[in-house]
Formats: C-alpha cells, sequence, structure tokens
C-alpha cells in the first residue's frame, strides 16, 4: 500500500474522530471480528479498499486492522507503533513489555491480531501515540501469506531496529518511519 493512500485512510479516520464519535465506537467494536467481517465498519472502511481486492486481500484487512486500532487509541505520532513500544519499555522498566514485543515478531498473520490489540491498549494507558499510515503499510504486507517471506522479514527486522533502537535514547533513529514498499 502507497504511503500517501495510507495517509489519505488515517486523515479519514482523524476526521472521524472529530466529527462521528458513534463511527469510532463502531470501529472499536470491530477489533471483536476477524478484520472486515464486522458489517457495522463497512462504511467507514469499503470507501477505500480497491475495486479489485477481494474480501481476503491482506490490503484490504490492514484497513480494518489499522482503523479498528485507531478507534481504540486515536492518538497520531511520526513514530512507528515498535519504537513507541520501545518508549514505553525505556520509561516504564517493564521486563513483560520486550516479552510481548517478541511475541508479537513471531506472530503469523492469523494471530497478530490479538498481540496488536494488547500492545496498543498498552500505549494508551500512557497517552503514546504512533504512526498509523506507517502500521498499514506493513501490516498490508505482513497479512500477505502469498507474498515473498523476505517482504514479511523485512518488515519484522526493521521493527525489532526501531523497538530496540528506542531503549537507547528519546532522540534514536526509528528504522520504521519510511516503510519501503514491497514490489
Amino acid at each position: 500500500m502507497k504511503r500517501d493512500d495510507a495517509q489519505r485512510f488515517i486523515d479519514h479516520l482523524l476526521r472521524l474522530k472529530e466529527q462521528d464519535r458513534g463511527a469510532l465506537a463502531a470501529l472499536r467494536h470491530s477489533l471483536a471480528f476477524a478484520p472486515g467481517d464486522d458489517p457495522k465498519a463497512f462504511p467507514y472502511v469499503e470507501r477505500f479498499v480497491g475495486r479489485d481486492w477481494h474480501s481476503a486481500d491482506a490490503r484490504r484487512l490492514a484497513l480494518y486492522a489499522v482503523a479498528g486500532l485507531f478507534a481504540a487509541h486515536p492518538v497520531v505520532h511520526d513514530r512507528s507503533l515498535p519504537a513507541a513500544l520501545g518508549k514505553l519499555l525505556r520509561d516504564k522498566d517493564r521486563p513483560s513489555l520486550e516479552l510481548r514485543f517478541r511475541a508479537l515478531l513471531e506472530a503469523d498473520a492469523d494471530g497478530l491480531m490479538p498481540h496488536l490489540r494488547q500492545s496498543v491498549s498498552l500505549l494508551s494507558v500512557d497517552g503514546l501515540g504512533y504512526d498509523h499510515a506507517g502500521l498499514l503499510a506493513d501490516l498490508a504486507v505482513w497479512l500477505d501469506e502469498r507474498s515473498d517471506p523476505a517482504w514479511r522479514d523485512d518488515v519484522k527486522r526493521r521493527w525489532a531496529r526501531a523497538f530496540y533502537g528506542a531503549l537507547q535514547a528519546d532522540d534514536a533513529v526509528d528504522a520504521t518511519t519510511t516503510p519501503t514498499t514491497a514490489p
């Protein structure tokens, strides 16, 4: 998914945050379902789905996943999700956060959402935002089980660099702020 398309979708979610609390409630509720399975979320997401995308297209699933996660914690920041988690670990010194992050990195497409919901919930408690557009681009790769495994591995390596880099200092380089697009 192109960064511009991802940002356009996040801008849509930001408008919903400001103008339609019911939409955010519906999107939050959609987290109880597999991405793309809650009909109450369709009005807010389907308009961004490409005409040629099938119901299990990874890009479609990524849109629904990010919409629900955004609704659960609509705080936007330019740092990536893993960098935000690394900052949380550095600030709170809870070793279980590292174990949770490792479990997130080991998750396959089917097991990823529970780990992401938990991670976003932890960030929400401390009010730490993250780059939703970057997450959308990364999930479009991660959730595509038909893509080259090297692309998923690249996302995971960038996430690991961002997470562990954030443990070093506030101004640590975030390796995922400019996600690469898979060919």
